[in-house]
């Protein structure tokens, strides 16, 4: 299949253009547009745990319990993808390495890639984030979603990611959580809060935006009930 990200990075669209048989998995309620010829079906299976408890599972992490499987009987079929929130689009080829996805930026992949559900430790917890994380695996083309534009980084050594800011990470990277400078107080008071220490060789996607203090800003404005 063909992959084209379109309308970046505010307001990404992913099209999609198909050869004769092949399938797509993607979060349920991301298509906008398609050709009439393309097989839709719902699915609770994507990865090593499948039925009920793989949905379950992918609801721990984030994920809608449902997949929504696209399938094209010839080529040239066409599938427009877009997110929920406004923000970017990444196409990212899933190798032997493996990726650690957030809760959320999951958006659609080919039928070979497995999707389970990744425990990341109480850390993630105590940094604000959820301890449930996204583990793919296997091979093929991986859709990722951010809120705001997404930024690739080549770690080799050492970098540091405000936890909000964190859309996916390779498995080849280690990471702990802490302050961003040598005092607590000064973290707390000007504002950056936890940040991820990312250890090691490879890639790393952030966002521009935090999704939650965004919200946070937003229901602060809002009228009481």
């Amino acid at each position: 299949m063909e992959i084209q990200i379109l309308q970046q990075p505010d307001c990404a669209i992913a099209h999609i253009t198909f050869n004769a048989s092949e399938e797509l998995v993607a979060e349920a309620g991301a298509m906008i547009a398609m050709s009439g010829h393309i097989n839709v079906s719902t699915t609770l299976r994507q990865g090593k745990g499948g039925g009920i408890l793989g949905g379950v599972k992918r609801m721990l992490g984030g994920e809608s319990l449902f997949l929504s499987v696209f399938r094209s009987p010839t080529a040239g079929c066409e599938l427009f993808l877009a997110p929920k929130l406004l923000g970017d689009i990444v196409h990212y080829q899933v190798s032997n390495v493996g990726l650690v996805v957030q809760a959320t930026s999951y958006l659609a992949s080919s039928s070979n890639v497995n999707i389970d559900l990744g425990f990341q430790g109480f850390k993630s917890l105590f940094s604000g984030e959820s301890i449930f994380w996204l583990d793919i695996s296997g091979k093929g083309d991986l859709l990722l979603n951010s809120f705001g534009a997404i930024y690739e980084i080549e770690v080799a050594g050492e970098y540091v990611v405000d936890t909000g800011h964190i859309v996916a990470f390779e498995k080849t990277l280690n990471f702990t959580i802490g302050k961003p400078g040598s005092s607590w107080i000064g973290a707390f008071l000007g504002g950056e809060g936890l940040v991820c220490r990312f250890k090691g060789k490879g890639k790393l996607f952030c966002q521009t935006h935090n999704a939650s203090a965004f919200g946070k800003l937003v229901g602060s404005q809002l009228p009481p009930r």
